[in-house]
C-alpha cells in the first residue's frame, strides 16, 4: 500500500483506478462518500459536513415541534418559500459534490494513463497496444453519460420537492386569497366572484362602508368561525349549510350551531343593511348573501369579490346568536364530494337509515336515494347525498347528518391519508375552499382542534317547534320563523350547562312535542313561569290566555292528546317528573297541540335560573 506524504496534493489520491460513475453514484448517495472512495478524505469530510450539520439543525428543529406545529408552518408563505430556497440551494450543493468527485475520478484517471503510456506499458507479447489511446475517448464518453444520469436521478426528487412547494403555496394563496389570480373558487366558480346569476340584488347604491379591523384572536377568547355548504344552481350562490362552530379553548369544549336554509325574518344587526332591508330579513337565509354581496355600501369588502356577502352573513347570524364571528369557510357543494373522495372516503355512523323517493338527481330528474343505518363508508357523492337529503326526515336530521359527516372527517383524517393523495387533493382544495382565517392564525387553530375531544362536541340545530315556528304553507312557501329568545339563550348557556343537563335538553328539544300551560288555579304569571320553565328544559312550552275546563280538578293535570304519551316518550317521562303526576292520554282530533298542563294551586313553583 502506497503511504500519501504529509503535504497532500487537492485531491489526496492514491494512483489506483477508481471509476468516475462509482465516484459520482455515492455521492449522490451521500455527499462526500465518493471524495472518500477515491481516497481524498479530508476533501470528503469538508462535503459532509454542511448536510450533518444542516441535518442536525432540522432535526433538532423538528423534534421540539408538534405534528399540529408543524402542520401550522406548512401553510405560511415564507416557510413555502423557504422550503423553496433550500431545496434549490440543496439541489446545486449535491450537483457541486458530485461533479467535483467525478472530476477528481476523471484526473486520477488520465494521470495513471499518462504515467502508463511514458512507462512503455506494452500489450500482449511486448508490444505497444494500438488501440488503447483509441478507448479512452469511448471511455469518456461513458463515464460523462453515467455522470448525466447520476445528476438527473439526484434531480428528481429536488423537482419533485419542488413540485410540490409550489403546488401547495398555489392552492393555499387560492384558499386564503381566493381572489387571487388563477384561482376558480369564488362564488359562481368563473373566476368572476359576484356573478351569482341574482338580478334582484343590485349592486351598490351609496359609499362603501368603512370596513372594521377585527382584533386578532388572542387564544383565550370564545372563538366563533362559520362554516359554509354552498351551492351553485341556476347561476345562484345559495348558503344551504350555516353551522358556526363555537370553541372555547379554556375547556376545550365545542358547540356547532346549525340554522336550516329555510329560516326567515332574522333580525337585520343595526346599521345600513338595516335601513334597506327593515329590521329582518323577509327571504330565505340562504338567499342573504344573494342579496347583499354587491352592496359594500351596507357591508364592508370589495364587491367584485363578494366580500360583503360574506361579511354579511357572518354579521346576521352573529346578531341572531348574540356572539362575534369574525371568520368564515366555505366549501362548494362539487368540491366537497372532490375533497372527501381524494381522502378516500369518509366512513359515517348512519344513526338512522335514509329513505328518499325524490332525490335530485340532475336535469330535473328525481330518483330513490336508500342509506342503511349502521356504519357505511361513503364517496364524495354518497356523502353529499346523505348530509343534503331532505325529504321524509326533519331539518334537525339534516343539520346532524351534517354535523356528524363534519366530524367523521375531522376524526379519520390524518398525515397519512393527506400525503398519498396530495395531488387529488390540492387540486379539490384549490377550487373549492375559500376563508379569510389568517394564516398565522392557523397554527393556533390547529392547536386547539388537537385539544378539542372530537367525541365530547355538541350540536345545536334551531329547528321546529322549540327554536322555531313552522310554517307549511305561506305566501312566502314553506318558511320557519326563528324564536329568537330561545336560540339565543341556547348559545349563551352553550358552555355553562352540566354536560348531562344539556344532552338530556338537547333530546327533548329533538323530540319536538309542543306543549301547552294552562292556568286552573288563577294565580297570577303561574303558568307563564312554568313555560319558561318547561322551556328552559327542553320543552317547546308556551302558555296560551284561554281559560282551562278545571271541573273536578285539584291537582296539576297532564293531558296528552291522541298518542302524544308514544310519540314523545321523554317529554311524558319529563313532565311526569316535574310534576309528580301521571300523564292522561287523550283523543280529540280538533286539538292540535301534543300535551296540556293545567295547573292548581298545589302547582309546584319552577322558575329557570336567571340567564348567564
Amino acid at each position: 500500500m502506497r503511504i500519501l506524504p504529509a503535504m497532500q496534493p487537492l485531491h489526496e489520491a492514491g494512483s489506483a483506478r477508481r471509476s468516475g460513475f462509482t465516484a459520482a453514484f455515492l455521492s449522490l448517495l451521500f455527499p462526500g462518500l465518493g471524495h472518500i472512495y477515491l481516497g481524498a478524505y479530508r476533501r470528503g469530510l469538508g462535503f459532509a459536513a454542511v448536510p450533518f450539520l444542516v441535518g442536525a439543525l432540522a432535526a433538532g428543529f423538528v423534534v421540539r415541534l408538534k405534528p399540529t406545529d408543524l402542520a401550522g408552518l406548512a401553510v405560511q408563505s415564507w416557510f413555502l418559500t423557504a422550503v423553496f430556497v433550500v431545496n434549490l440551494i440543496l439541489l446545486g450543493y449535491r450537483a457541486a459534490a458530485i461533479l467535483d468527485a467525478w472530476t477528481i475520478a476523471r484526473q486520477l484517471g488520465q494521470g495513471r494513463d499518462r504515467r502508463s503510456v511514458a512507462a512503455g506499458t506494452t500489450g500482449t507479447g511486448g508490444t505497444t497496444t494500438p488501440n488503447r489511446a483509441a478507448s479512452v475517448p469511448l471511455a469518456a464518453l461513458l463515464s460523462i453519460a453515467g455522470l448525466i444520469a447520476v445528476l438527473l436521478v439526484m434531480s428528481v426528487a429536488h423537482i419533485a420537492v419542488a413540485r410540490y412547494d409550489l403546488l401547495a403555496s398555489g392552492t393555499l394563496d387560492c384558499v386564503f386569497n381566493a381572489d387571487a389570480k388563477g384561482c376558480d373558487n369564488g362564488p359562481g366558480g368563473s373566476g368572476g366572484p359576484g356573478d351569482s346569476g341574482d338580478a334582484s340584488a343590485p349592486a351598490s347604491v351609496g359609499p362603501p362602508v368603512a370596513g372594521q379591523t377585527l382584533p386578532p384572536w388572542n387564544g383565550t377568547d370564545r372563538l366563533n368561525i362559520l362554516l359554509i355548504g354552498a351551492d351553485e344552481q341556476n347561476g345562484g350562490h345559495n348558503t344551504d349549510t350555516m353551522i358556526t362552530v363555537s370553541i372555547d379553548p379554556t375547556t376545550s369544549q365545542v358547540v356547532m350551531f346549525s340554522l336550516p336554509r329555510d329560516t326567515v325574518d332574522v333580525p337585520i344587526p343595526p346599521g345600513p343593511a338595516r335601513n334597506v332591508f327593515g329590521a329582518s330579513f323577509q327571504g330565505k337565509v340562504n338567499s342573504w348573501f344573494a342579496a347583499v354581496h354587491r352592496r359594500s355600501d351596507l357591508f364592508p369588502g370589495d364587491a367584485s369579490k363578494s366580500q360583503p356577502g360574506y361579511n354579511g352573513l357572518k354579521a346576521l347570524l352573529g346578531n341572531l346568536y348574540g356572539l362575534n364571528i369574525p371568520y368564515y369557510v366555505e366549501v362548494n357543494f362539487d368540491g366537497f364530494k372532490k375533497v372527501v373522495d381524494a381522502l378516500g372516503g369518509v366512513s359515517v355512523n348512519v344513526q338512522v337509515p335514509v329513505v328518499d323517493d325524490d332525490f335530485p338527481s340532475g336535469g330535473g330528474a328525481r330518483s330513490r336515494l336508500y342509506i342503511p343505518a349502521g356504519m357505511q363508508h361513503m364517496s364524495g357523492a354518497d356523502a353529499l347525498k346523505y348530509a343534503r337529503s331532505r325529504h321524509t326526515s326533519s331539518d334537525f336530521d339534516r343539520g346532524a347528518r351534517q354535523q356528524r359527516v363534519l366530524v367523521s372527517l375531522r376524526q379519520q383524517t390524518d398525515i397519512s391519508r393527506i400525503l398519498p393523495s396530495l395531488d387529488a387533493l390540492t387540486t379539490a382544495l384549490r377550487t373549492s375552499v375559500r376563508t379569510d382565517v389568517p394564516r398565522e392564525l392557523v397554527p393556533q387553530l390547529l392547536s386547539l382542534a388537537e385539544k378539542s375531544d372530537t367525541r365530547s362536541i355538541r350540536s345545536l340545530i334551531f329547528t321546529p317547534p322549540f327554536y322555531q315556528q313552522e310554517f307549511l304553507s305561506s305566501p312566502r312557501g314553506y318558511i320557519i320563523e326563528p324564536r329568537v329568545d330561545r336560540i339565543r339563550s341556547a348559545v349563551r348557556q352553550a358552555f355553562t350547562v352540566d354536560p348531562t343537563a344539556a344532552q338530556q335538553r338537547d333530546a327533548l328539544a329533538e323530540e319536538g312535542a309542543e306543549v301547552w300551560v294552562l292556568n286552573g288555579s288563577q294565580v297570577n304569571g303561574q303558568a307563564a313561569t312554568l313555560a319558561a320553565y318547561l322551556d328552559y328544559l327542553g320543552i317547546a312550552a308556551t302558555a296560551p290566555t284561554q281559560k282551562p275546563d278545571t271541573t273536578g280538578l285539584t291537582t296539576t293535570t297532564i293531558r296528552a292528546y291522541n298518542g302524544a304519551e308514544t310519540t314523545f316518550p321523554l317529554t311524558t317521562q319529563m313532565l311526569q317528573t316535574v310534576f309528580g303526576v301521571q300523564v292522561v292520554p287523550l283523543t280529540d282530533p280538533a286539538v292540535k297541540v301534543d300535551f296540556a298542563v293545567i295547573t292548581a294551586k298545589t302547582t309546584p313553583t319552577l322558575t329557570p335560573p336567571p340567564v348567564p
